[in-house]
């Protein structure tokens, strides 16, 4: 018997048939989905609101203060290439903080709203397992029953992750920020050192520099985003080497950080910088870890990997036959969207379903100005397997669109099979790449054929037509450049 033939009995006892350890966008879509097949479901999360990381300290809210930078630098864009004047910016940093939380309040009010319209109890509590099918509630809030214990058949795990912070960082000051601590806005300070070249770091530092803050940027390793498409990289890398005005130190270390005079003063090692400079604040960008310890899943049979992911499978079955696990906790990408279909997936297979997660395209976007975005597989995927794939690019600088928006240093590129030519991977860099890239995982996960893209007739002026012409390179039959058909 399947949990979609138990008829869900609904009354007021600590015990569920599902339990979402977790209320961000995996958990709260498990929950939802669940509570649409009948099941009696109850989310366990220790924030009073709905929405985990993503919503309430992470993609939204970074991408709302994005916004106000982005609209800074088209303004600025006007200014100096359009002949279209307008006074310098004054900013309220009261507001725009008041803005940021009233998208976060208006989303996370939804989620409430449809957490009740489903019948889906929420308990804001920590829950630490106690065994297999038994949580303990942790926590002060009216929601926790006087039992504090929530029994459940099954549990999806869904707690997410945190900002890492590497001890030598951690001196006590709030002056030292990771990723949440920006995000809060206390402040647009003269200065700001951003420790680390990932995507989270320059969102936030281009945040930050869009507001009038001198920003600098310090990468251990010899380049930025190490996980990209390097020649994805190189139209951003020249982009924020001028809007940070060339601060950005590759090959450097930071040694060490105190708080002299209000200030934060940071050592630097490395050929790209070397001695101490002082810094109104830092920002902390090292990555993130996943939060499965101190939850009691030694209590359970859950097993975790070296670096604290629970190990499952690709239904999400932990070891542990009670207990699945998705999203950040549940390996990388640590993407809220991969996090919501790996949901989908946890909870077919708990309702009979013979359904695995195998998506053949993860998109990922990295939301600066150019933005990157890709899906599939990359050039270095093809090289490390030793595949052979044809690389097509198409320059925006062909693009009318791109001409008219005076944005034509990004380029669409497809990596396509030479023999079957289906589509394997795209790359885009460019205004708007993470809109465009849906069109790429579609074409990647239906086993698109090069030629499907080019007889798919494409608004005209958009930049969504350069996926299209990309496609049209590989065929060479691009009108506007000139690339011979191979012989």
């Amino acid at each position: 018997m399947t949990l979609r033939q138990l008829r869900p009995i609904w009354v007021l006892s600590m015990h569920s048939d599902l339990v979402v350890l977790g209320g961000g966008p995996g958990g709260y879509a498990a929950a939802f989905l669940a509570a649409d097949e009948g099941l009696q479901v109850t989310i366990v999360e220790s924030d009073k609101r709905l929405g985990g990381t993503c919503l309430l300290r992470g993609c939204i809210p970074s991408k709302a203060l994005l916004h106000v930078a982005r609209v800074i630098s088209e303004v600025n864009e006007l200014r100096e290439d359009w002949g279209v004047k307008y006074q310098a910016p004054q900013i309220d940093v009261d507001q725009v903080r008041a803005r940021k939380e009233k998208v976060i309040s208006t989303l996370t009010g939804g989620l409430g709203q449809l957490a009740k319209r489903r019948n889906v109890t929420v308990i804001t509590a920590k829950g630490v397992f106690e065994d297999s099918t038994t949580l303990r509630l942790e926590g002060e809030h009216e929601s926790i029953p006087a039992e504090r214990q929530l029994t459940f058949k099954h549990c999806i795990l869904a707690t997410g992750s945190v900002p890492a912070m590497p001890p030598g960082f951690q001196i006590g000051s709030d002056r030292v920020m990771d990723s949440t601590g920006a995000l809060q806005l206390a402040d647009i300070p003269e200065t700001l050192l951003v420790v680390g070249g990932g995507y989270i770091g320059l969102e936030m530092g281009s945040v930050y520099a869009g507001l009038g803050t001198k920003v600098s940027v310090v990468e251990l390793l010899d380049g930025l985003l190490m996980g990209a498409d390097r020649d994805l990289v190189k139209p951003l890398q020249k982009r924020l080497e001028k809007l940070f005005e060339q601060r950005i130190f590759l090959n450097t270390k930071v040694g060490s950080m105190a708080e002299v005079d209000n200030q934060i003063e940071v050592t630097f090692e490395g050929p790209g910088k070397y001695g101490h400079e002082r810094f109104d604040r830092v920002l902390v960008s090292v990555g993130r870890r996943p939060v499965s310890r101190g939850l009691g899943l030694e209590n359970t049979k859950v097993e975790l990997d070296q670096r604290g992911f629970a190990v499952c499978d690709a239904q999400q079955r932990t070891a542990d036959p009670h207990i699945f696990a998705i999203g950040d906790v549940a390996g990388e990408p640590m993407l809220a969207h991969k996090a919501s279909h790996e949901a989908k997936v946890a909870v077919e297979v708990l309702l009979g379903e013979p359904v695995t997660f195998d998506k053949a395209a993860i998109p990922a976007v990295v939301f600066t100005d150019p933005e990157i975005a890709w899906a599939g597989m990359t050039e270095e995927d093809a090289k490390k397997s030793g595949r052979k794939v044809d690389v097509e690019v198409y320059p925006w600088a062909a693009s009318g669109r791109a001409q008219a928006l005076g944005r034509t240093e990004g380029f669409t590129k497809w990596l396509v099979d030479p023999e079957t030519h289906r589509v394997l991977g795209c790359g885009i860099v460019g205004a708007g790449a993470g809109e465009l890239i849906a069109e790429a995982v579609l074409a990647i996960e239906m086993g698109c054929e090069v030629r499907d893209l080019t007889e798919s007739i494409h608004p005209h002026p958009t930049l969504s037509e350069t996926l299209m012409n990309a496609a049209e390179v590989h065929l060479g039959t691009a009108t506007e450049i000139y690339k011979p058909k191979r012989k």
